[in-house]
């Protein structure tokens, strides 16, 4: 009977061992929040908090200190594009612009933009004024040399358009050429020249072509080409040399025309090496090659028409001319008013 007893309570206790354990296993295998309860009450809001920082804090498998992929609901921040750029970009580089700037009313604003595949001109002539010295050199005159400084002033109304004025002074500086003694010597014949006084033009100047080109290694020089066309006057008078024992001229002004052309090398925006061919035409008087009975007859001094070797109204003359100087163009400086 005891032993009997001892065996029922020995098998009882094994099948409560049983049951322990697997109550035990399911307790383990069972997901930690199902077992949770929800808080009541105004435990919520502290509940709500704790979630949020749990979503901000970094995984447990990152470095603290590095970023944390924002969620997969969270929206992106407005105006960031691709991971490259975009408003959090800007927010970081000026923390202070990120809250004022609205990308999307950026965006539709109409810009106007005007690009120019042609670079600037260097050298901008538009409303400035040029003055340009130059000392003028004779040209087509093999008997007499008129040379003599001179100064043009003009005024660019547009880029390639300019009026302006220039002058000549030639009185003291006319000498006859050593041509001309030596074929006088030889022939014994006298050949009639003048001397000139003073030359002025209204001048009208036409830039139709401009440039650079490349020198002394890297230096790039600027240029241009210009015509010019103009009328004035011009003050001369003959030398005595068939009779310069009786006769004696002055100076008389006569109404002029000019043309030319010319290149202009700018060294800087303002300054600019210039050279130049200019032909002031005119009708010139000549001295009669012939004495009269009476030499002290001024009226017969000067070439008639009729007379031998004398042309009939006057002589037209080229007098032609190299001019070669410097310009300076004022202001100095300027502004573009065309975008670049």
């Amino acid at each position: 009977m005891d032993e009997g007893v001892a065996r029922t309570v020995e098998g009882m206790a094994m099948n409560q061992a049983c049951v322990g354990l697997l109550v035990a296993a399911a307790l383990v295998a069972m997901p930690a929040p199902a077992l949770a309860q929800q808080p009541k009450g105004p435990a919520k809001a502290g509940a709500k908090k704790d979630a949020a920082a749990s979503k901000d804090a970094p995984p447990a498998d990152k470095p603290a200190d590095q970023p944390v992929e924002a969620p997969a609901d969270t929206p992106p921040a407005a105006g960031a594009g691709d991971e490259s750029g975009g408003l959090g970009d800007i927010c970081k580089i000026d923390p202070a612009a990120c809250p004022t700037i609205d990308f999307d009313k950026a965006a539709a604003r109409d810009m106007h933009e005007q690009m120019y595949a042609v670079q600037q001109i260097y050298a901008l002539r538009y409303h400035r004024f040029e003055v340009n010295p130059y000392f003028g050199l004779t040209l087509n005159d093999q008997f007499v040399s008129h040379n003599g400084p001179g100064l043009a002033l003009n005024f660019y109304i547009i880029n390639v358009l300019a009026v302006g004025v220039n002058g000549n002074f030639y009185q003291g500086l006319n000498s006859p050429s050593a041509f001309n003694l030596q074929t006088s010597r030889a022939a014994r014949v006298g050949l009639p020249i003048n001397e000139y006084q003073w030359n002025a033009n209204f001048n009208v100047t036409y830039v139709p072509a401009y440039g650079k080109f490349a020198g002394f290694g890297d230096f790039i020089f600027h240029y241009d080409v210009f015509l010019v066309g103009g009328v004035g006057a011009i003050s001369t008078r003959p030398l005595a040399v068939i009779d310069p024992d009786n006769r004696t001229f002055t100076f008389q002004p006569k109404v002029d025309g000019h043309l030319g052309g010319g290149l202009r090398i700018f060294f800087n925006r303002w300054l600019a090496f210039v050279l130049d061919v200019s032909d002031y035409i005119y009708s010139e008087k000549l001295e009669n090659p012939v004495i009269a009975a009476n030499p002290q007859d001024k009226n017969t001094w000067l070439c008639p028409g009729a007379a031998v070797g004398c042309p009939a109204g006057g002589y037209l003359t080229n007098n032609v001319q190299a001019q070669v100087g410097l310009s300076f163009f004022l202001p100095f400086t300027w502004e573009y008013r065309l975008p670049k």
